[in-house]
C-alpha cells in the first residue's frame, strides 16, 4: 500500500515540475543570466550522467579516461559521431587488451 503513495508524491511532484512554470511565468525571459543557465541545462545534465558511466563501464578506470580523452579529442577536431565512437570503443579494447 505505501508503494502507491511513493507513485502519488512522484506523480505529483513530476506534475509539479512541468505545470508550475507555464502557470507562474507568463511573460518571456528578459535576463540574460538566467537565459543562458536554462539553455546550459541540458547539457550538462547530459554531461553529469554521461561522465560517470565513462569511467565506470570499463574494467579499469584508466581506459574509461583514455577513451574520454580521446572522445573530447576527436570531437573537437570535428570527427562525427561513428569515428569519435570507434575511436574510443577501439582505445578501451587496446588497453584492456593489453593491459590485462
Amino acid at each position: 500500500m505505501r508503494i502507491y503513495g511513493y507513485i502519488l508524491v512522484m506523480a505529483g511532484v513530476s506534475y509539479l515540475i512541468r505545470a508550475l512554470p507555464v502557470t507562474v511565468l507568463r511573460k518571456p525571459i528578459q535576463s540574460r543570466f538566467i537565459r543562458s543557465f536554462l539553455y546550459y541545462v541540458p547539457y550538462v545534465t547530459l554531461a553529469v550522467m554521461t561522465f560517470p558511466a565513462i569511467l565506470h563501464a570499463t574494467q579499469s578506470p584508466l581506459s574509461g579516461a583514455a577513451a574520454l580523452v580521446v572522445g573530447v579529442v576527436a570531437a573537437w577536431l570535428g570527427a562525427d559521431l561513428f569515428k569519435t565512437a570507434v575511436g574510443c570503443c577501439a582505445v578501451v579494447f587496446l588497453l584492456e587488451f593489453f593491459m590485462g
